[in-house]
């Protein structure tokens, strides 16, 4: 299968699976079609203490062993110094740039008014210079200098990326938007591109700074091997998990929506696995847990920094989660933060899959290896 031919069947899967679904449900589909897609506040849902238990013991028992694991090796891995090398000049720049944008969201000057719901971008900008230069003075590579071309590219396809989930959020209806009219128009859409577009610079620019601490992957490069099945199989597995994931999204939101953070995660393994490319999940099979660990950190540092600055901005999201909304640290709640880790897991996935040419692994990796 080309790799035209694999974007038509993710995208038409992605799409048209949720519609299906809700005019199966007797819904109409005129209001999914509707393009940019704004998402709407959804109805008031109710919270169970058994949901709520029953998720937080199915997050403790996936993440417990390798936190365990990580702790455990932890003290017997040497603390890597590295090379004496200044903070790189072009990254003071991205701080200071950092600094104004990051003031100028969270406060509301008369002059700056206008541009006041747009800072969002300016925000992420500046985090995605900064956790470059990070990595950069640990390592002495990065992608803003070292790929340059792909960290570019990197910006035009995760706005794409994410325009995708806020349609597959139609049907959720889990998070909206205020602060700013929000109706469809040119205007919204390239405004909330521009915001967009630093989505996997900042999940994958983060997961590169992260690889250059050895302890936060102590033990997890020779870990557990999972049985899992023959490569054909495991791609038809992935596939008809990915597809009743999303036609459930859009059947019966309120049941599936936990479902859009990993369906499109089984979508894209799925057809790179069918097209004989290398996935995520050929680590694991060796007992090699690191790229997993560190793309699932990298969402969790980047949905921190999501969710704080957030809370301050004039135009913001708001959530409306099924059965768990509670104890909100900003305005996401606890159990919501679990949904960043599969999702740092698409975010590569995603580069993986838009941009086969070259590879998601991190610039420093050699070095690293040294």
């Amino acid at each position: 299968m080309t790799w035209l031919a694999r974007v038509v069947v993710l995208l038409s899967l992605w799409i048209g699976l949720p519609l299906l679904g809700a005019w199966l449900a007797g819904r109409s589909i005129e209001p999914y079609l509707e393009f940019p897609p704004v998402p709407t506040p959804g109805e008031p849902t109710s919270f169970s203490w058994v949901y709520f238990a029953v998720t937080a013991f199915l997050i403790v028992v996936v993440l417990g062993p390798f936190i365990w694991r990580v702790l455990s090796v932890q003290s017997r891995v040497p603390v890597r110094q590295p090379p004496a090398r200044g903070f790189p000049v072009w990254g003071w720049l991205g701080i200071g740039f950092l600094a104004v944008a990051w003031i100028l969201a969270w406060t509301r000057f008369p002059w700056f008014a206008e541009l006041q719901p747009y800072t969002f971008t300016p925000l992420w900008l500046g985090y995605v210079i900064v956790t470059n230069a990070l990595t950069w003075q640990r390592t002495g590579a990065c992608m803003m200098t070292h790929r340059t071309g792909y960290w570019l590219a990197l910006f035009l396809v995760s706005t794409v990326f994410w325009w995708l989930f806020e349609y597959l959020n139609l049907f959720a209806q889990n998070w909206y938007y205020t602060g700013e009219r929000k109706t469809p128009s040119p205007a919204y859409f390239f405004s909330s591109s521009l915001s967009f577009a630093t989505v996997l610079p900042a999940v994958l620019g983060t997961r590169d700074w992260l690889a250059s601490f050895p302890r936060l992957t102590a033990g997890l490069h020779d870990f557990w091997q999972p049985p899992l099945p023959p490569s054909q199989w495991l791609a038809w597995i992935l596939l008809l998990l990915g597809a009743i994931s999303l036609f459930g999204i859009g059947l019966r939101p309120e049941q599936f929506y936990p479902m859009l953070w990993l369906a499109p995660l089984f979508l894209l393994l799925s057809l790179e696995i069918r097209a004989g490319r290398p996935t995520l999940l050929d680590a694991p099979r060796r007992g090699d847990w690191t790229p997993l660990w560190l793309g699932a950190l990298a969402a969790l540092v980047c949905g921190f920094f999501w969710e704080m600055w957030n809370n301050g901005n004039l135009s913001q999201w708001h959530y409306v989660v099924p059965y768990v909304d509670r104890f909100r640290i900003f305005h996401m709640p606890l159990l919501g933060y679990s949904g960043y880790l599969p999702f740092g897991l698409t975010c590569i996935a995603a580069a993986d899959f838009f941009l086969p040419q070259v590879s998601s692994r991190p610039a420093n990796e050699r070095r690293l290896a040294r």
